[in-house]
């Protein structure tokens, strides 16, 4: 039993106040290893990238992707066996072009799950420590981050995001995300928990619902919550439900949203009870690629953050004005290189690539990205994202999960030779109830899930009207 877990059971068993003060100590551990170190230095370098022409785009992309070709080639085992096969070497890279892409092999979500942690890590990585993916096409993958990736890429975030809608990381917020801050689905208010350290409100994803909401609003005027970020799907819950309840918000700087597709109702809704504007983004942990929305409404993708490739099902680079899936090599992380990732979402290419704000950046129309249906439980209670049903359980490939009434669920599972079955059927079972509260769950195994004609599933499914 390590030291994390007797955090977590003592957090778990301890009031309100000790649970503030529990996540404030971690809240300032995050603080320091996310926006300490190089962060600053690369806030400055993002911004200065600003201005590029496509021209010093480009020279910067090459420049930058040949460096990171050739590290992994040299240092990174799963790289060098695979290149290696397909007839590369080293001195190949060094004349590298962006064009040349498309000659080296995808790396499969598959492939990063079973070898994420071991041949796909550099020889010469600094310490860090993983972090797990939300999870929303399948099982969460495993990212590895040393402290300088940590801080450039929240220093990405920082330029293209928050300052692009207006503010800094210093401004109060709230936050609605995938963190169980109730671990239990009866859980008592406050439905938020407080972390001094950032000033930062994290209310709970799990316990959004019209008879909870008021105590939502309660933790948004006691705080003083500037901006909200978070899901998608769960700050558009919790504006609606404060709508439809004929409560007041407070006039917010801006809505952040991520991890689902943003619909313009959504976009709508937000704004009209916020009063400010809501900016769209899409990322993922595994940081190898940043869209991000300006102030124009203009979705553009931050060039220094990775090379995007958008491409057809024969793997051909679409055309400005069509749709396709994104493959996306970053330039950030050396420790763990993620080179031509097939990361799981389609994005469709603005027709016109000029913009308004005169920003030499790539223009997309529309994030397809991730859609997922909203859960209602029993007591009326709505939520998306249920990625912790699978984190860190052996031999399991992939998994979906189906409500098909209230109180029953399906769930569909890939596994590998030696799933412990009885014992992982009973942890999910576990984890779901804790979640949602007491229901009945069928586990069906299968040989893979059905997807769409796109090639992606959707992996939280609800037959019950929301």
């Amino acid at each position: 039993m390590n030291l994390s877990h007797h955090i977590k059971i003592l957090y778990q068993k301890s009031p309100v106040f000790i649970q503030n003060f529990i996540i404030s100590v971690y809240g300032l551990y995050w603080k320091k290893r996310r926006l300490g170190g190089v962060f600053s230095e690369k806030v400055n370098e993002f911004n200065l990238r600003n201005t590029f022409t496509k021209e010093q785009w480009k020279e910067y992309q090459v420049k930058e992707l040949r460096k990171i070709l050739l590290h992994a080639y040299n240092t990174v085992p799963y790289y060098h066996k695979l290149y290696s096969e397909y007839g590369f070497k080293s001195a190949d890279f060094e004349n590298f072009e962006i064009e040349d892409l498309k000659k080296l092999p995808y790396l499969e979500k598959e492939e990063l799950r079973k070898y994420g942690s071991t041949s796909l890590l550099s020889s010469k990585r600094k310490i860090g420590s993983f972090l797990s993916s939300s999870g929303s096409t399948g099982t969460p993958v495993k990212i590895y981050f040393s402290k300088d990736v940590h801080q450039t890429w929240n220093a990405a975030y920082e330029v293209r995001v928050r300052n692009w809608a207006g503010i800094t990381y210093k401004v109060p917020r709230g936050m609605i995300g995938g963190r169980r801050i109730l671990p239990e689905a009866n859980a008592k208010p406050p439905y938020y928990r407080y972390n001094y350290a950032e000033k930062q409100t994290y209310f709970s994803a799990y316990h959004l619902s019209l008879d909870t909401v008021s105590n939502y609003l309660e933790g948004m005027v006691k705080n003083k919550v500037e901006y909200m970020v978070g899901y998608a799907m769960s700050n558009y819950l919790l504006a609606d439900f404060i709508e439809k309840k004929g409560l007041q918000a407070p006039k917010l700087k801006a809505v952040l949203t991520s991890s689902e597709k943003l619909t313009s109702k959504m976009r709508e809704t937000m704004e009209r009870v916020y009063r400010c504007k809501v900016f769209d983004g899409y990322s993922g942990v595994e940081a190898c690629g940043l869209i991000s929305e300006n102030n124009e409404g203009e979705f553009l993708f931050s060039p220094d953050t990775g090379v995007m490739e958008v491409v057809d099902e024969d793997g051909i680079e679409v055309l400005n004005g069509d749709t396709g899936e994104v493959i996306a090599t970053g330039l950030l992380n050396f420790d763990q290189p993620l080179i031509r990732y097939r990361i799981g979402d389609r994005v469709k290419l603005a027709n016109n690539q000029k913009t308004v704000s005169d920003i030499s950046m790539l223009k997309i129309e529309e994030i397809e990205g991730r859609k997922e249906d909203i859960i209602t439980t029993l007591d009326g209670r709505k939520m998306v994202r249920f990625h912790s049903l699978f984190l860190d359980l052996p031999e399991l490939i992939v998994a979906q999960l189906i409500q098909d009434y209230l109180d029953h669920f399906t769930i569909n599972l890939v596994v590998e030779r030696g799933f412990l079955k009885e014992k992982i059927e009973s942890e999910i079972k576990k984890r779901l109830c804790s979640q949602v509260g007491e229901v009945s769950v069928v586990f069906n195994y299968l040989k893979d899930i059905p997807r769409n004609k796109n090639g992606k599933f959707r992996s939280v499914i609800s037959k019950v009207k929301s």
